[in-house]
């Protein structure tokens, strides 16, 4: 029985967003959490290395009292499986069509592993002054590329309110896994075009997970678009 059940003290959920999107992508997940009682941060994340974005992450943690579930989505995945989650703080790890590298494994050598992805073709890059680049999707694909499922007004507005990741930190080798001794569970995202859902299950499989749901035919977005197969596994791994 985990300290949160023993003390009848309901873990605060963190949410990490990944690449293209930023803090609201959480919205729909984060209203129907404190519809039930729980607490909710969805947490900036910066998005320029997986190691920074780690600490980033770790200095949140450090200023929450009690304990916490983990949960990321996309790239978010990756910091939170480098993010100090051995502590005894943090409970579960939750990841939503999210990346669960190995040791010295890098996202985007996780997302070419299996066919499928068509992310490459969609991105614009901006150089950075030190040469390295931010990429985002273009807008025109936005879409079809990250939200399918998404009513497209409001895609427009994601799309146009994106975060760019640097190229740098799609390809930074991951550091020893969280998922190895802390439990996870996973939602696979059933047309995902941007991580193949071959790669997901892998994934899953691979850290043992508790439970994997797979939602079918939810585009990459399916925090936003399917927020309430979000939420049900996030209490399953905050009980």
């Amino acid at each position: 029985m985990s300290n949160a059940v023993a003390t009848g003290q309901k873990p605060t959920i963190v949410l990490v967003h990944g690449a293209f999107a930023d803090g609201s992508s959480w919205n729909p997940v984060i209203e129907r959490l404190q519809r039930r009682g729980f607490t909710a941060v969805a947490v900036a994340n910066p998005l320029r290395g997986v190691a920074s974005d780690a600490e980033a992450l770790d200095a949140h943690l450090a200023a929450i009292d009690g304990p916490v579930v983990l949960v990321g989505h996309s790239y978010g995945g990756a910091v939170i499986t480098n993010a100090k989650a051995r502590s005894p703080k943090v409970k579960a790890l939750v990841y939503v069509a999210a990346f669960a590298p190995a040791a010295g494994e890098a996202a985007a050598q996780l997302a070419a592993k299996y066919p499928g992805s068509t992310l490459g073709e969609t991105l614009a890059p901006v150089t950075l002054p030190d040469g390295s680049k931010d990429l985002s999707i273009k807008p025109s694909l936005f879409r079809q590329q990250f939200a399918a499922d998404v009513p497209a007004r409001q895609t427009a507005l994601m799309a146009a309110t994106q975060r760019p990741i640097r190229d740098a930190a799609l390809n930074e080798a991951s550091g020893a896994p969280a998922w190895a001794s802390i439990p996870s569970w996973f939602l696979l995202a059933g047309a995902d075009k941007n991580i193949p859902l071959q790669a997901q299950r892998f994934m899953a499989d691979r850290a043992g997970s508790r439970a994997t749901v797979t939602v079918e035919r939810a585009s990459h977005a399916v925090a936003v678009s399917r927020p309430d197969a979000v939420v049900d596994l996030v209490l399953r791994a905050a009980r």
